[in-house]
C-alpha cells in the first residue's frame, strides 16, 4: 500500500478548523439567520411602523432574502415602493444578519 506524501510547501496561512471556515462562509453569503425570529419581528415591527404591522409578517431569511407574508396585494405594493428605505433600516437594526433583499408574498397574517 502507498503512502501519500504531503505537500507542505502549497499551503497557505495557518491552518483552521474546517467547522469556522464553514461558519464564516455562511455567514458571508448571508445563509444563516443570524438573529432569532423574534429579534428579526421587532425590528421589522419597527421598520413598517404601526400602519404597516397589522398586515405583514416576517418569515424565514434564504440566501439573504427575508421573505414577509403580507395580507393583500395593495400592501405588497406600498411595501414594495419603500422596498430600498426598508432594507436599509433594517440592515441598520439587525447588523449581524445578513438581509440582501426582501421579498413579499400576500399569505394570511396571524394575529399574535
Amino acid at each position: 500500500m502507498a503512502t501519500r506524501k504531503q505537500n507542505t510547501t502549497t499551503r497557505r496561512g495557518v491552518p483552521q478548523a474546517i467547522g469556522n471556515i464553514v461558519g464564516d462562509m455562511m455567514i458571508e453569503k448571508g445563509l444563516t439567520r443570524g438573529q432569532s425570529s423574534e429579534t428579526v419581528e421587532a425590528a421589522w415591527r419597527d421598520v413598517v411602523g404601526e400602519e404597516g404591522a397589522p398586515y405583514s409578517r416576517p418569515g424565514r431569511i434564504r440566501r439573504g432574502v427575508l421573505e414577509v407574508m403580507v395580507s393583500h396585494s395593495t400592501m405588497v405594493q406600498e411595501l414594495v415602493f419603500q422596498k430600498a428605505e426598508l432594507l436599509h433600516s433594517l440592515r441598520r437594526l439587525l447588523p449581524d444578519t445578513k438581509i440582501l433583499d426582501l421579498r413579499f408574498q400576500v399569505a394570511p397574517i396571524d394575529d399574535k
